[in-house]
């Protein structure tokens, strides 16, 4: 009997009461593995009314309380690690060191949201002016919403909703329906920690929860990562209804190799950052961009038997370099794309459609793919395919490297591989790209720095982690007080200045 799951509300696990349930796969079987309820408008509400009372408590709470639950939270998240690697494998297909890796990325965040009464510190002026002092200070929005990938169903929660209630704010996270377990699992930890009833809350659904929480008066803002269409979608609509919204979309990453990179290092750098996860990474590098026609052989030559040699396997499998993506149709779009490179021209060097392995044929696996001479105009090219798949476009120069780049509608990252600082510090001022590495294939700061796109990979003006989310999760007021001193000087009916 295939299982059902549930949301967490208020503290509690919910049954979802809209009648309506979409199914949860294992992507390395096939198979049906639960069922997960789809929220109604009602149900969205019933949260958000929860969220709002538990709201008022917990941001009346000192930033110091606030911060030893978070300690709590985070001794707990690595204590269970092995578990939400395994629920996340089961669920997404990403191999267990992957997940794993993922995880520590989301604990980083949460070690640094624990600093949060320093993080949270207002800004002070004495005697500006006339006896007066003026200073600042932060406080929490209200209930806050997180709609989250199925790429990242623990990193990503964790990234969003833990600086939000570091901050003071009741959290409402909406995850993907594909991979919803992970998400429920870190609610039951939140509980544990000590986290008060209703500030942590998990409603799953589809676009009707999604509308329900852009439209609900009571929601001041929200947070969204996922695909630039749907991105921008929630951007428009939030901001219409007066909410604070940031959103991360698609990217379209590229890796710049200069003639005189070290080859050994690009290569295994472009396998690790393009076929990791299956390519289902909003920073993954799906396009190779050597600079002239010898830089291009030799990748090419280098990388062809790198990618035959790719292993894939499901999520308990320790040899296999990557799982299976996450859907069916994830899959067959994947062969799509891979047919209309090879339609459009370019060169196919090695195949990964029709994959399949044994004791698991009916599951999603895609294996490694590589193009070569692709252009600026094929669809592998511009579009995210979110797959195993690299494209390789090649550049005359570095200029042309510069300009396809810019070029592209996506900013999200970029790396360049060379040994040369000052075409590295030039690279690195003219491309309009939120994050860049150099000789970093995948360049997500760490949690102390801010992660962010732009063009329209990013919209909305604030980042995500780091002092950025600070600014994101709070509204700031400025006092000016001036104290009787019994002076009295009068009526003033001009604008005050810093003299008066």
């Amino acid at each position: 009997m295939t299982d059902k799951l549930y949301h967490f509300i208020g503290g509690k696990r919910v049954d979802g009461t809209s009648g309506r349930f979409g199914d949860v796969y294992n992507p390395a079987t096939g198979e049906v593995q639960s069922l997960v309820p789809l929220a109604s408008a009602a149900e969205v509400d019933r949260a958000v009314q929860s969220a709002h009372a538990a709201f008022l408590q917990w941001s009346a709470m000192s930033a110091p309380r606030r911060s030893q639950v978070l300690f709590r939270f985070r001794d707990l998240l690595v204590q269970n690690v092995d578990k939400l690697a395994e629920i996340v494998g089961r669920e997404h297909g990403k191999t267990i060191a992957d997940a794993k890796g993922s995880i520590q990325r989301g604990i980083d965040v949460t070690e640094f949201a624990c600093g949060i009464p320093h993080l949270m510190k207002g800004e002070f002026s004495s005697n500006v002016g006339g006896g007066i002092d003026t200073f600042s200070q932060r406080e929490s929005l209200g209930v806050v919403g997180g709609i989250t990938p199925f790429n990242f169903p623990v990193m990503i929660p964790l990234w969003m909703g833990v600086m939000a209630v570091a901050c003071g704010n009741a959290y409402i996270n909406k995850p993907s329906e594909r991979d919803p377990s992970a998400p429920l699992f870190l609610a039951e930890l939140w509980k544990q920690a000590g986290l008060p009833d209703g500030v942590w809350n998990v409603v799953n659904g589809d676009k009707e929860a999604v509308d329900a929480l852009l439209g609900h008066p009571d929601v001041p803002a929200i947070s969204f990562v996922g695909s630039t269409t749907v991105g921008e979608y929630i951007y428009h609509e939030g901001t219409r209804n007066n909410k604070r919204v940031q959103v991360f979309g698609g990217a379209k990453n590229h890796m710049v190799i200069m003639p005189d990179a070290d080859m050994d290092q690009v290569v295994d750098a472009l396998i690790g950052a393009g076929v990791g996860a299956a390519g289902q990474r909003c920073m993954a590098i799906s396009v190779a961009v050597p600079v002239g026609e010898a830089t291009a052989d030799e990748l090419a030559r280098r990388l062809t038997p790198r990618v035959q040699e790719l292993r894939y396997g499901p999520w308990n499998d320790a040899k296999a370099d990557f799982g299976p993506v996450v859907t069916r149709q994830s899959k067959e779009r994947i062969e799509k794309y891979i047919a209309e490179g090879v339609k459009a021209g370019a060169k196919l060097l090695v195949d990964g459609r029709g994959a399949k392995l044994q004791g698991y044929e009916n599951g999603y696996f895609c294996g490694g793919s590589l193009f070569d001479h692709a252009t600026a105009d094929m669809s592998i090219y511009r579009d995210e395919i979110f797959g195993p798949v690299l494209t390789t476009v090649r550049a005359a120069n570095f200029d042309e490297a510069v300009n396809l780049v810019n070029g592209h509608e996506y900013g999200n990252g970029v790396a360049v591989f060379t040994r040369d600082g000052d075409a590295a510090r030039e690279f690195s001022n003219r491309v309009d790209i939120g994050m860049i590495g150099v000789n970093v294939p995948i360049p997500v700061p760490l949690a102390f720095h801010n992660f962010g796109g732009s063009k329209r990979s990013k919209f909305g003006d604030t980042q995500m982690h780091g002092p950025e989310s600070i600014r994101f999760f709070t509204k700031v007021k400025t006092i000016s007080a001036r104290w009787p001193s019994g002076i009295r000087s009068g009526a003033v009916f001009s604008m005050p200045t810093a003299g008066h």
